[in-house]
């Protein structure tokens, strides 16, 4: 802590004695002169002084230091027309500039206007071509000529950005090869809470893509930005107020094939300048209403690679409704051109209700003739039988983040911006419902010469009395993430007129808590009514034309008969609660990560900026858990539960240089050197002792884990069209430090308890690892081809990515050298091809990824590969009248499941369906 406030004191010292003589300043506002938007990152340059500024994310733009005299301010914008104006500095003061811009560009003599598609790209351009650090830039125009629902979906076609699906839908995103642990999600600059119970991993899918203005991925850190990102950061800005009114609109509604069910979609923004433009305001609400589900089979292998057989065989028919709601709200006061107030704010709710129907097959007895006998356990997934819950799981996840921040011009040059945040996410799942029935010794298929496609199934139809009740339980869980951060940033620019430095410094305290209450109970009934299948309600859930292949599901129990039984009347019911189970999965964590940090930028040479630095966070966290402790003969002593708490403290000093060297105004090369953390999930630090009695499991936490760190260089080149396009092309490479991982062991013997295990699960810290690779990226309007051709638009971008990891022990302790990082992709590829006219635009876009691998095992036999992806996804936009638009998308062409396999590709581990989805809708925008 003593180094932490040493460098505050330093920070202050060094303010203080630069902050010299009183200077005048130019001050305005760069306009979208057809749309009345802020145009971020436009260049504005002092032709006298050779000096230039980009505008921020609302188009404002400030020069100081100026002399009194008459100066030419020029404006210039990807795909806009030059505009130069003439502004007088008199005695300190200059009236502030409005600049409002056409879009249009001459190719061939030919001044082209640009439709609306191109107008949002090149806003996203311009912001990219003038960031400092190596950056992808997605404005909100762009995400909406995707049939994207969620946030998620969006970033999969940023380059180097890899997904990970749920449910059909984007959830979490791997940058660069790296996993979703590995990366942050930030909402206008501030990390995004998690309401996942075990990780800090943030659900895309949370999150509509309609609600958010721009897509920032920062893939090189500055100093003035958290360093808990190692492949990268996803930045999030919310919508900010036009400059005058505005009143946009969307309606909608689509069909599920797998489900034969309607889709519902709508967005509404509404937004507005008072008090003389000082006052702005823009509200924002959208919802989402998904009928979905899936067809999914998994298998769970055992062996080696010589003689791997089945342990396991489900077959899962997933029900689901999915509803996604959000609200925003922004607004801004300007008090003067040097002082700003901004409140924004936004809040996302999902509700999941999820039925799920599982034919699990296990026990096998193989009879050498492609036959076995096996155990058969049919479960029903469901919950209470109310109005709220609807008889299915429900799954309630909500997050909000509500931040008010300021800028402000202090002591004539100096920048003052601050803001204090609060952010929450939660995932609340009540009253959750299992039903199991079972039939063992039944004679079965059990054809594994196709691994891909295991041929089990039941050969004969088994009565329904034959399955007898196994197991009734109901669950109820509440994750709770809460953070609150406030911090400062001062930017003191010195020099001359014509080469301004700056220095920049700050500070940051962020407060973060989370735990999870879990209960689990068991109930077995005191009457007869519910001990076979036969004797309650039940339907038969085969399904003609199960995707995931030729298999029969047969009776499960009715999800509004479990939905239905009183639990808690206790003369139907005796209920014990599973301690075992519940106990070792609460924790609470506590987490204060304080934070400085310094930054010195300056224009070396006309075309050669630096930008050097240093952050320093220090990271103390506490948290308490739960042991259970085994008697010698292996079972739970209740008297032996213990709750354990734990604490660590650590500082991490990273330095980072950035270069940025502008060939000519078109091209702009781009280097970083810089030191990033990701902090160990909070559960696996909880000191936990969990013992899974059924299959005689053991699974622990490790307080000892250290953060992952990680060195990075990169280097990026950009060649910008003037009619709005991107040629680029770089490199990256990062040397990973004490990357975690899940030690697994056979057979273990516990010397806690002198007990034996069948398997034992503990996450640990590897030595390191090295990732590398490079992307190109491409997108272009063919505008200089003659007749139809210019109408074509291309867009595409690829990255491979390679990396290893040192010293990961076995279960004997020898070392495993043959394996990547987990999350680590080698080939990504986007591509789409448009075609758009002054009223017509159509699109088709391709997205894969190759397989990588996910989880490791024991031994390689035991590693989970998530499999190679490819989706394909069209839309066709057509614009009625200047305010009004029509649309029709079409999701997932190709069919694509989600697929999991072990050791190798053919022995298949999971597959998931999905289908086709379509949506059609209208936008109104006035």
């Amino acid at each position: 802590m003593k180094s932490t406030k040493l460098f505050l004191v330093s920070i202050v010292v060094v303010l203080t004695l630069l902050t010299t003589q009183a200077f005048s300043q130019i001050t305005g506002r760069v306009i979208d002169a057809d749309q009345n938007l802020g145009l971020p990152g436009a260049n504005v340059v002092i032709s006298e002084l050779n000096r230039g500024v980009a505008t921020d994310a609302d188009g404002y733009f400030s020069f100081t230091g100026i002399a009194d005299g008459q100066y030419t301010l020029r404006f210039s914008y990807l795909g806009y027309q030059t505009v130069t104006e003439m502004v007088v500095v008199e005695g300190g003061m200059s009236d502030a500039v409005t600049v409002f811009m056409e879009s249009g560009v001459l190719i061939n003599d030919e001044l082209i206007v640009l439709g609306d598609r191109l107008r949002g790209q090149a806003k996203a351009l311009n912001q990219q071509r003038n960031n400092t650090n190596i950056t992808n830039i997605v404005s909100a125009d762009q995400v909406g000529r995707f049939p994207d629902a969620n946030i998620g979906d969006a970033i999969k076609r940023i380059p180097g950005i890899t997904i990970q699906m749920d449910q059909g839908e984007a959830r979490f995103g791997l940058i660069r090869g790296t996993a979703p642990r590995l990366n942050s999600i930030t909402i206008n600059g501030e990390r995004v809470p998690s309401a996942e119970a075990e990780t800090r991993v943030v659900q895309l899918d949370l999150v509509p893509s309609d609600m958010i203005q721009t897509v920032e991925v920062n893939k090189a850190l500055t100093p003035d930005m958290d360093a808990d990102a190692i492949g990268g950061s996803v930045n999030l800005v919310t919508r900010g107020a036009p400059t005058g009114p505005r009143v946009s609109a969307t309606m909608g509604s689509g069909y599920n094939f797998l489900r034969s069910k309607p889709t519902w979609l709508g967005s509404v923004i509404l937004s507005n300048r008072f008090m003389d433009d000082k006052f702005g305001v823009i509200v924002s609400g959208s919802i989402h209403d998904h009928k979905l589900g899936s067809h999914n089979i998994e298998a769970v292998w055992d062996g080696d690679d010589s003689n791997a057989f089945v342990d396991e065989f489900d077959q899962r028919l997933y029900v689901i409704q999915r509803v996604r709601r959000s609200l925003s709200a922004s607004l801004d006061y300007k008090f003067d051109p040097n002082n700003t107030v901004r409140f924004k704010g936004i809040y996302n709710h999902r509700d999941d209700w999820e039925n799920r129907y599982r034919q699990r097959f296990a026990k096998f007895e193989d009879n050498g003739d492609r036959t076995a006998l096996a155990r058969i356990r049919r479960q029903t997934k469901a919950g209470l039988d109310n109005d709220r819950i609807k008889g299915a799981r429900l799954e309630d996840q909500r997050a909000m983040t509500m931040t008010l921040s300021g800028d402000h011009l202090v002591a004539e040059r100096i920048q003052l911006d601050w803001s204090a945040g609060y952010a929450q996410a939660s995932e609340d799942r009540p009253h959750e419902r299992y039903i199991r029935y079972e039939v063992n010794d039944v004679l079965v298929d059990y054809d594994l010469s196709d691994p891909n496609k295991p041929g089990i199934n039941f050969i004969s139809n088994i009565p329904n009395s034959d399955f007898e009740l196994d197991e009734l339980t109901e669950e109820f869980m509440t994750t709770t993430d809460t953070d609150i951060t406030a911090k400062f940033n001062l930017t003191i620019p010195f020099g001359n007129q014509t080469v301004e430095n700056s220095l920049k410094a700050g500070a940051k305290l962020k407060y973060k808590s989370k735990d999870r209450d879990y209960t689990i109970s068991e109930y077995k009934p005191l009457v007869n009514d519910y001990d076979l299948l036969s004797d309650v309600p039940f339907s038969d859930q085969t399904v003609d034309g199960y995707l995931a292949g030729d298999y029969v599901h047969g009776d499960f129990s009715d999800p509004e008969f479990l939905g239905g039984l009183d639990l808690t009347n206790s003369g139907l019911f005796e209920a014990e609660e599973l301690i075992e189970d519940s106990l070792p999965a609460n924790f609470e964590a506590n987490e204060t990560v304080t934070s400085a940090y310094a930054m010195y930028s300056r224009d070396l040479t006309d075309q050669l900026f630096l930008l050097a630095g240093v952050r320093m966070e220090n990271t103390a966290v506490d948290y308490t858990g739960n042991q259970l402790v085994l008697d010698e003969d292996g079972d739970l002593d209740n008297n032996q539960i213990q709750e354990i708490s734990d604490s660590d403290n650590y500082t991490n000093i990273m330095p980072s240089v950035h270069l940025k060297y502008t060939v000519n105004p078109s091209a702009v090369v781009r280097l970083a050197w810089t030191n990033t953390i990701a902090r160990p999930n909070y559960f696996d630090l909880v000191p936990y002792r969990q013992v899974n009695f059924e299959d005689n499991e053991l699974a622990e936490g490790n307080p000892e884990l250290q953060p992952t760190t990680s060195m990075n260089v990169d280097l990026m080149a950009e060649y910008y069209f003037e009619s709005v396009g991107l040629l680029s092309a770089g490199v990256f490479y990062k040397d990973v430090n004490d990357f975690i991982y899940f030690f697994q062991s056979l057979d273990y013997t516990d010397a806690f308890s002198g007990n034996t295990f069948d398997a034992y699960f503990q996450p640990q810290n590897g030595e390191g690892g090295q990732l590398y690779g490079f992307e190109i990226a491409a997108q272009r309007q063919l505008d200089f081809l003659p007749g139809l051709l210019r109408n074509v638009g291309l867009y595409a971008n690829y990255t491979l990515t390679q990396s290893s990891v040192e010293t990961i022990l076995n279960e004997d302790g020898e070392a495993r050298d043959d394996i990547n990082l987990p999350g680590t992709a080698e080939h990504t590829f986007n591509a789409s091809v448009s075609y758009e006219t002054e009223k017509f635009n159509a699109r088709l876009s391709l997205n894969y990824t190759s397989d990588y691998l996910d989880e490791l095992g024991e031994v390689a036999f035991f590693d989970r590969y998530y499999d190679s992806q490819t989706f394909v996804d069209a839309n066709i936009n057509y614009t009625i009248t200047p305010n009004v638009r029509i649309f029709m998308e079409a999701n997932n062409l190709t069919n694509q499941p989600l697929r999991y396999y072990q050791g190798i590709q053919s022995r298949m581990m999971q597959e998931e369906f999905y289908d086709v989805r379509f949506n059609a809708g209208i936008k109104i925008d006035f």
